[in-house]
C-alpha cells in the first residue's frame, strides 16, 4: 500500500478541526480588516460608547461576519419594539455583498488545502474532509454567538443562534470545505491519471 493510499484511509481529524478553526479565525480577521473603520465611525457604535463607556468593535464586527453567514442579529429587550431583527450586509447601507464571499472562499481554500496535503486522490473522499472540519468551525461559531453579545442600555445585541449554530457552524463547513475537498481530490486524480499514462508511454 502506498504511502499516499494509506493517509486516506483515516480521516485527518485533528489537522481537520485545526483547519476549521484557523479557518474561521481567517474569515473573522478579514472581516474585520474590512468593516472595522466603519464599526468604529458608526452612529450605532457612538450609542453603545455614550450608554455603556467603551466600544464594541470586535463584537459589531462578529455581527457582520456572521451576517455573512445568513445569520441575523438579534436586537432583545429594545424599548417600545421589544425585538429587532437585522443584517448589516448587503441593502442600501449594509455593508458591500462581496462580504459574503469571505466565508465561502476560506472554507473552500480551507477543505482544498486540507485534502491537497492529505493526498487524497478521490473527489468523494476528498469531500470527507469536511467532516474533519465541521468540529473546529462549529465550536468556533458557537462559542462566537455568545462573545459577540453587547448589552446596549438594557437591551441586548447578539447573533442570532440557531442560525449562528446550524447556518454557521454546520451547513458552510460541510458544504464549501467539502467543495474544496472534493475539488482537491479530483485534481489529486487526475495527477495520478496523467502520471501513469506519461509512464505507460514510456
Amino acid at each position: 500500500m502506498s504511502s499516499s493510499s494509506a493517509q486516506a484511509t483515516d480521516l485527518p481529524v485533528a489537522a481537520g478541526a485545526a483547519v476549521g478553526l484557523v479557518t474561521w479565525l481567517l474569515g473573522y480577521a478579514i472581516t474585520y480588516i474590512v468593516v472595522a473603520p466603519d464599526v468604529r465611525d458608526s452612529p450605532l457604535q457612538r450609542f453603545v460608547e455614550a450608554f455603556e463607556g467603551e466600544p464594541a468593535t470586535y463584537e459589531m464586527v462578529g455581527w457582520v461576519f456572521y451576517n455573512a453567514h445568513f445569520a441575523n442579529t438579534v436586537f432583545r429587550d429594545l424599548p417600545i419594539v421589544g425585538s429587532h431583527t437585522t443584517s448589516f450586509v448587503g441593502g442600501e447601507e449594509g455593508f458591500a455583498a462581496l462580504l459574503y464571499l469571505v466565508p465561502i472562499v476560506t472554507l473552500l481554500a480551507g477543505g482544498f488545502a486540507l485534502t491537497k496535503y492529505q493526498r487524497i486522490a478521490a473527489p468523494a473522499r476528498g469531500a470527507t474532509v469536511e467532516l474533519t472540519v465541521l468540529p473546529g468551525y462549529l465550536v468556533a461559531s458557537l462559542a462566537g454567538a455568545f462573545l459577540f453579545e453587547v448589552t446596549i442600555a438594557g437591551a441586548t445585541g447578539a447573533p442570532d443562534l440557531l442560525p449562528a449554530v446550524f447556518l454557521a457552524g454546520i451547513v458552510y463547513p460541510l458544504v464549501f470545505a467539502g467543495g474544496g475537498g472534493a475539488i482537491a481530490g479530483a485534481l489529486e486524480t487526475r495527477a495520478g491519471e496523467s502520471a501513469t499514462t506519461s509512464r505507460t508511454e514510456r
